[in-house]
């Protein structure tokens, strides 16, 4: 019979590695998938992974979707490993584009430099104030962030439709539920002419390093890691679990409060009723996918991004549904996750044991008469 049995040491390498493995085994599952599928294999491989990087535009839009799935994951990470599981980055990331796309509709019309930097600020602000609610509850009440976060993602949406569609819809726009598009002042500066990718990719770079200094610089990084690997530990050094809560939330909101400024001064240029196609969701996959390590949530990103990317491909050139997207980063996640349990744990036989047959000696006195 076989058994999950724990390992005493698990395996460094393997851990690192394990993000490869399953991006391995999500490819050669793809391959008999566009198979079942009625496509020609190859093709199709080159339609999803190699055509969407062949020329300058299609990297810069590679780049671009990458910065949101980039930020998303980093605020995330730290969550995660202080062990404070944020769920709710969608919401988060809606409700950085609104306040941020507020500000952008009260100065509508000024041509000033300092109208950029308070979108930014607003934006992180506002995905820091909906992070708030489960950090308060969780440390006040200890209601689960998981659940609290996750539902708050449904009023966020629901409140960008009410303004999308009533105070916020543009007068002009033929009853289209969206706003007027924004100033030049209110949008993020391209980076090179003719690609969409902005601004707000090399933020998230620096972002990416300030994390990293933040984790393993900073002895606030450093209590926030033990108390996620340790909480008893970290109890007995007195770290304070409350403060490493309201810390994790408000990193995690306003990291994707950012990203939901950039994307409405980005690419789209307004609000509409639908800006995300689920960036705060898939970015916890891109969390552990890069290990909760901030370069490796970089690399993790360009990977969900090339997914993104390659499922818009598939869609216009082979005809397959929008869910191949989902579909393939189910994928990799699902491989990740049984990397992790072989990881931890090693399969082990366990032969069942024999019944010994009874002794003459054993037997009742009648039996043996």
């Amino acid at each position: 019979m076989l058994k999950l049995e724990r390992r005493a040491q698990p395996s460094t390498v393997m851990m690192f590695a394990s993000p490869l493995i399953a991006a391995a085994c999500m490819l050669v599952t793809g391959y008999g998938l566009f198979g079942f599928l009625g496509q020609a294999p190859l093709h199709a491989f080159f339609t999803f992974f190699i055509q969407p990087l062949s020329s300058a535009y299609g990297i810069g839009e590679w780049l671009l979707k990458a910065t949101p799935l980039i930020l998303c994951g980093l605020g995330l990470a730290i969550g995660f490993r202080a062990n404070v599981w944020n769920i709710g980055a969608e919401g988060q990331f809606t409700m950085g584009a609104l306040a941020s796309s507020g500000v952008a509709l009260h100065f509508n019309g000024v041509d000033a430099g300092w109208v950029l930097p308070l979108m930014m600020l607003a934006g992180v602000l506002g995905g820091m104030a909906w992070a708030a609610i489960p950090a308060f509850l969780r440390s006040r009440f200890h209601t689960n962030e998981i659940l609290v976060s996750l539902m708050l993602v449904y009023v966020a949406q629901l409140l960008l439709g009410y303004l999308v569609q009533g105070p916020w819809r543009d007068p002009e726009g033929y009853n289209f539920p969206q706003t007027v598009m924004f100033d030049s002042a209110a949008l993020l500066p391209l980076l090179v002419d003719g690609l969409r990718t902005n601004l707000a990719f090399v933020i998230t770079l620096f972002l990416v390093a300030l994390t990293w200094f933040f984790s393993r610089r900073m002895l606030v990084g450093f209590r926030m890691q033990v108390s996620g690997l340790a909480p008893a530990a970290a109890r007995y050094a007195g770290f304070s679990e409350t403060r490493n809560i309201w810390l994790a939330m408000l990193i995690g909101g306003g990291m994707a409060g950012f990203a939901g400024m950039a994307e409405v001064a980005g690419p789209i240029g307004q609000l509409q009723p639908v800006i995300s196609p689920g960036y705060g969701f898939a970015a916890i996959i891109v969390a552990f996918v890069g290990r909760l390590h901030p370069f490796g949530v970089m690399l993790a990103g360009l990977l969900m991004s090339l997914l993104y990317l390659g499922g818009e491909a598939a869609q216009i050139n082979l005809g397959l549904p929008s869910a191949v997207t989902g579909l393939f980063q189910g994928l990799l996640l699902f491989y990740l996750l049984a990397a992790d349990v072989f990881i931890q744990y090693r399969l082990k036989s366990h032969a069942h044991p024999r019944p010994s047959p009874r002794p003459v000696d054993a037997l009742l006195p009648e039996e043996s008469a």
